[in-house]
């Protein structure tokens, strides 16, 4: 389940309906009926409420979805980056994302998931990731 407060229109998640998982985008959200609107990839789009939607862990699979490309490998971690937006994903013991957009770096403790790195890069850039 997603923290209702997260969601902002754009976001892609899981939705799920009748045990059926799908992905798809936020459209709406009605903060009042605790509702989101999301469009699901086969073009339908249905009310859920926060219960019904899931995260998606970001991963390099997703990463090239959302047009990162695979930069070389550092030190820190596997780096993608898309314009002057870089990405750092590490694994090992202490496994932690590095988002770096011209000169603000953000440092968070483990994996996050995909709208939360497309809330991120709203902040730091002033545009939402599609």
């Amino acid at each position: 389940m997603i923290n209702f407060s997260e969601l902002k229109a754009g976001d892609i998640v899981l939705a799920k309906f009748e045990e059926q998982v799908m992905e798809g985008k936020v459209l709406q959200v009605d903060h009042e009926l605790k509702q989101v609107c999301v469009l699901t990839h086969e073009e339908q789009e249905s009310w859920y409420s926060a219960e019904d939607l899931f995260p998606i862990p970001l991963t390099e699979e997703q990463l090239v979805k959302l047009k990162f490309s695979k930069a070389e490998e550092n030190g820190n971690g596997q780096a993608y980056v898309r314009g002057p937006f870089t990405v750092v994903l590490s694994q090992g013991a202490a496994p932690n994302t590095v988002l770096h957009y011209r000169d603000e770096t953000r440092n968070i403790a483990g994996g996050i998931m995909v709208h939360q790195l497309q809330n991120h890069y709203a902040g730091m850039t002033l545009f939402h990731l599609e």
